[in-house]
């Protein structure tokens, strides 16, 4: 083995039709600490967070490499890893607080890696651990859900990467009745493929929610809370939950109060960075994982770009700009 390495990143916060704003570049293959794995990465997808980080976190000049879900094979690990051996095909999203997976090689936590399902390919497999970690802790973590939780559930956004994996779950795993918003034709159809009991146009978000669920709803999950919160006062019922996955300034919660409804934050890197022996993450990729060779879940891989470069990364980008994808946008191969 070299003892470089391709990786895509940037070094300077530029917009992302600029030919500099990600480049193509080398680096040191890394060395895993006594916890890590090292993957050669196979297949990577592209998050809201990385065009956050990408248009928001300044390097200095310094090459940043951006990424975090990827499906990879294990080449090494460190003299702690017990969960996994060389060879072993994995899937996972990392921890923000450490280098990116858009690289040939990529150390990663075996706390936060699952085995990759075994009925997907490396690139059908990257894009789920981002999406499914963020919507299963909404569900199970935020909410408390279980299996035989009953209500309804309203999820924001339905068609984007975390609204199709908290449909499929809230379908598979409980009782909910799952109200999905999607505005166009296209959308509407992949959400209820995915399992929606009704797809409502969030254009109009309370008298659509109103026309399915005319008591309320009693969960409700976010990805765009801005200016919405008062709307939120009105469908979510007295006593309900809501979980927001954005970060939207100036938020004001009091209009939730006349209806002692809770509200709670979704951040998915929060284990990876305060709590790195949590093996939860672990092992709801493993549990992802038998649901999906079972046939249960299904990946929400929609566009497939390659190989991994500068330029099919800011083509991903581009794309998650635009606010309007469909599932996931995965790049696979070197």
């Amino acid at each position: 083995m070299n003892d470089a390495m391709r990786a895509v990143g940037y070094r300077r916060n530029l917009p992302i039709t600029d030919p500099e704003s990600l480049l193509d570049a080398e680096a040191p293959i890394p060395t895993p600490g006594p916890n890590d794995l090292l993957v050669r990465v196979e297949a990577v997808s592209v998050n809201p967070v990385d065009v956050k980080v990408r248009a928001g976190v300044d390097p200095g000049g310094e090459l940043k490499v951006l990424g975090f879900d990827a499906a990879g094979v294990v080449t090494a690990v460190g003299d702690r890893v017990s969960r996994f051996t060389v060879g072993d095909e994995v899937y996972y999203a990392g921890s923000i607080g450490r280098p990116g997976s858009n690289a040939q090689y990529h150390v990663v936590d075996e706390h936060v890696v699952g085995h990759k399902p075994t009925s997907l390919s490396f690139a059908e497999a990257a894009a789920l651990p981002l999406t499914t970690i963020t919507a299963w802790e909404a569900l199970f973590d935020r909410f408390a859900l279980t299996e035989k939780s009953t209500g309804t559930l309203l999820v924001l956004g339905a068609a984007g990467g975390v609204g199709s994996m908290a449909v499929q779950l809230a379908r598979t795993l409980t009782e909910l009745t799952v109200v999905g918003t999607a505005s166009r034709p296209e959308s509407r159809q992949w959400v209820t493929d995915l399992g929606a009991h009704q797809v409502v146009d969030h254009r109009n978000l309370v008298e659509s929610v109103r026309s399915v669920a005319p008591d309320g709803v009693d969960y409700l999950i976010s990805p765009f809370t801005a200016g919405n919160v008062e709307s939120y006062a009105e469908i979510v019922r007295p006593g309900g939950h809501i979980v927001a996955i954005d970060e939207p300034e100036g938020l004001d919660l009091l209009p939730l109060k006349a209806k002692s409804i809770s509200w709670h934050w979704e951040f998915m890197f929060t284990r990876p960075l305060f709590l790195p022996t949590d093996p939860a993450q672990h092992e709801l990729l493993e549990e992802t994982a038998r649901l999906v060779d079972a046939g249960r879940l299904r990946t929400t891989m929609t566009t497939q770009l390659g190989p991994i470069d500068a330029a099919n990364l800011r083509q991903a980008h581009e794309l998650l700009e635009t606010s309007s994808t469909i599932g996931k946008v995965v790049i696979a191969g070197f």
